[in-house]
């Protein structure tokens, strides 16, 4: 039996996870849960799953939460914590030797280097949750590295991917949050409907397989059917395929390398429609272009990115920063840094909080005018 501990277990892939874990009680025990600042939920879920452990945070604080992702009794930590602080736990997990399974994308974008360092002094494991990675990672299961050419990710565009610049002025937060495929908290969504997530994406699939940025690539699909594809030196191209499921690719993260049955909605290429594809528009989402262009950047770049953006989809979400001026936060905010090796945990703080301060600032400029 593998013990886990999830991280942001009142949020949608914490719950996911939790109904994935439902359908194999034989195979796995919840030990430990944490959640943010929803205590009622928190203690809903305790008293369903009884683990050995729950956080708070907001009261129990940060120590309690690296107690959870380092337990002696947990061998997979699930982090779905959302944005940078899912950092430290990863690190912490990985250290101890534990399999973390990934759904904090944040981990890699803003400490890649510092993660990949922590598995391998620590003997951890890190298997992705986001759909896109997961696809490429059953796709080269089994295969050498050299023969990867090519890495294609997904996305669906969000709601707004056929709009003109003009009309995305015009977007306010309720029309970003209505996701057309995935049902996300709002946090992700927003990246979704900015492409800033497909760009945390590709970061994420730099460090997590090992491909320069050359060679990664995305595509807007709207259907949301193929994942991920992975070209190969000969030409062939492998993809997986399936309707938007999260619990998905979180039992295939939890099993692996095996594969668990799971009662799920089967997949149907009658149901599922013609499959098509366009490329990203980078003149109405600028954000996609700005965050790969930080990963290629390296150093404390990503994280810098991460960061604003954090800033500013919260204030577009407070209604303090129009639907455009998330990507002009982010470039601006980029455009100030003056660079940085991200060879530490306390550079990559460093230079988030440098971050932070100068996208709160530019908020605060922009509402101004």
């Amino acid at each position: 039996m593998k013990r886990v501990a999830i991280l942001g277990a009142t949020g949608s892939i914490g719950r996911s996870a939790l109904a994935v874990l439902d359908q194999h009680p034989d195979a796995f025990r919840v030990v430990a849960l944490s959640a943010n600042r929803n205590g009622e939920a928190l203690r809903q879920l305790a008293a369903n799953h009884r683990p050995l452990l729950s956080v708070l945070v907001e009261t129990d604080g940060r120590e309690a939460l690296l107690e959870a992702a380092t337990h002696a009794d947990v061998d997979i930590v699930l982090n779905a914590l959302v944005g940078a602080a899912g950092l430290e736990p990863t690190l912490a997990a990985l250290r101890a030797g534990k399999r973390v399974a990934l759904a904090n994308k944040e981990s890699l974008v803003c400490g890649g280097e510092l993660v990949l360092r922590a598995a391998a002094e620590g003997g951890g494991e890190l298997v992705p949750v986001d759909s896109e990675h997961s696809a490429i990672l059953q796709c080269i299961r089994g295969t050498d590295a050299a023969e990867v050419q090519r890495l294609i990710l997904t996305a669906s565009g969000g709601p707004f991917r056929e709009y003109r610049p003009e009309q995305l002025a015009a977007v306010r937060p309720a029309d970003a949050l209505r996701h057309p495929t995935w049902e996300m908290g709002a946090k992700i969504t927003i990246d979704s409907a900015t492409l800033a997530n497909k760009a945390l994406e590709v970061i994420e699939a730099h460090h997590l397989f090992g491909v320069a940025y050359e060679q990664i690539e995305a595509v807007i699909h709207p259907q949301s059917i193929i994942h991920s594809l992975v070209e190969f030196v000969d030409g062939s191209v492998l993809a997986q395929l399936g309707f938007p499921n999260m619990e998905l690719p979180i039992v295939y993260a939890l099993g692996y390398p095996e594969r668990l049955p799971y009662a799920c909605r089967r997949f149907d290429p009658i149901a599922a429609g013609p499959l098509t594809f366009a490329p990203v528009r980078t003149d109405c989402f600028p954000a996609f272009e700005l965050g790969v262009d930080a990963g290629r950047a390296g150093g404390t770049a990503p994280a810098v990115f991460n960061a604003a953006n954090e800033i500013a989809v919260a204030a577009f979400l407070d209604g303090r920063l129009p639907f455009p001026g998330i990507a002009a936060v982010l470039g601006d905010v980029l455009h100030g840094w003056d660079g940085g090796a991200a060879d530490t945990l306390d550079r990559v703080l460093e230079a988030d909080a440098w971050a932070r301060r100068e996208a709160i600032t530019l908020v605060q400029g922009y509402v101004l005018c």
